[in-house]
């Protein structure tokens, strides 16, 4: 069977910000730098306001998402059993979004427990609200919240993009690997930021 070529957007576009946040430390003395980076993940972050500002251009809904735990760490689960130290805490200034993506007051926000966007958040309701189909992923962890979150887009039947130079995750291993993974369950899901701007253009021009 000949699969069907599909384009970069099909349908109404989100684009999903997945923890742009900004780092920094808790003051129970555990750094967000306990958690693992690839080695140029900043350079791959630092493409990420274009791209908000040219869906802004484009009206392509934006929804910002934003890790943030309890200071308690009662809803870590297992989420420090891995690799990760306890990072990202309610309060601490690391864990607010990233200024520079530019976010406004009446921007689409949510705040999300564990790693998948889905999971435990009212990102479906929203979505469906939206009219979405095709979910444009931007942000980090590339194999860990971008990951998960492209795999429950797609077994909820979005057309699922990941842009794969937005996108940096623990290890250029694991980026590499969750990037594969991605292509593996949607042929032409890995997109650059220079195609996806211009796939905006052509969504506005109609």
């Amino acid at each position: 069977m000949t699969k069907k070529t599909r384009k970069i957007i099909e349908g109404q576009p989100v684009l999903v910000v997945i923890d742009i946040q900004g780092g920094g430390s808790s003051d129970e003395g555990e750094a967000t730098s306990d958690m693992p980076f690839m080695s140029d993940y900043g350079e791959y972050m630092d493409r990420a306001p274009a791209l908000v500002n040219k869906a802004r251009e484009c009206d392509i809904p934006i929804v910002f998402f934003q890790e943030a735990h309890r200071r308690n760490l009662i809803d870590f689960g297992r989420e420090l059993d891995g690799a990760e130290g306890i990072h990202l805490l309610e309060g601490d200034p690391g864990t607010e979004i990233d200024p520079a993506l530019g976010m406004r007051p009446d921007d689409y926000f949510i705040r999300k427990r564990r790693y998948s966007c889905f999971f435990g958040t009212e990102f479906e309701i929203l979505l469906k609200a939206l009219k979405a189909e095709t979910l444009i992923l931007i942000g980090g962890h590339t194999d860990v919240c971008v990951h998960y979150t492209f795999v429950d887009g797609h077994q909820h039947d979005y057309f699922c993009r990941v842009v794969e130079d937005c996108v940096a995750g623990s290890s250029q291993a694991a980026h590499d690997a969750a990037l594969n993974a991605m292509e593996y369950l949607q042929t032409g899901a890995r997109r650059t930021s220079a195609e996806t701007l211009a796939a905006f253009e052509r969504f506005a021009e109609g």
